[in-house]
């Protein structure tokens, strides 16, 4: 996946065509839209990806055992799973930090408090006192309570 997004920007990047739309004379007389589109170079991206994705995963589906015996394929499997490892190109970490930013959320111990106050009683579990009755599978208050 990780080859596959670079080769996405790089055939990105290759393929724009830089033709000034209503000057120029538009590549297979498109129209200017499908031009503008032809531009951007996404349609060089596109094709690339839904290639390149598809055929990785058929030649390593048809032949598993050959493409993992290949040690150019190991070396990158190794590599990639040890960034997976780490975290670092995890996208739960982008969509947790925007989601953050733009909801203001803060951290657990503002909101429940650290585990100090909480056995303090400073920051209760619930308004009322009471506490909760975790029996099987119901959550109900405490035998007795409100």
């Amino acid at each position: 996946q990780v080859c596959v997004t670079m080769c996405f920007f790089i055939i990105a990047r290759v393929t724009t065509i830089d033709v000034e739309v209503g000057v120029d004379d538009n590549i297979f007389d498109v129209s200017d839209n499908m031009q503008r589109f032809f531009n951007t170079g996404l349609l060089g991206a596109l094709i690339t990806t839904i290639v390149a994705s598809i055929t990785w995963q058929l030649v390593a589906s048809a032949f598993p055992i050959a493409f993992l015996s290949n040690p150019l394929v190991y070396v990158f499997l190794v590599i990639c799973l040890f960034l997976e490892a780490t975290g670092i190109c995890s996208g739960a970490w982008v969509l947790a930090s925007g989601y953050k930013s733009i909801l203001g959320i803060q951290l657990d111990e503002v909101y429940i408090g650290t585990p100090e106050e909480r056995a303090a009683g400073l920051k209760p579990d619930r308004k009322d006192g009471t506490e909760p009755h975790l029996g099987t599978n119901v959550l109900s208050n405490a035998p007795g309570g409100k």
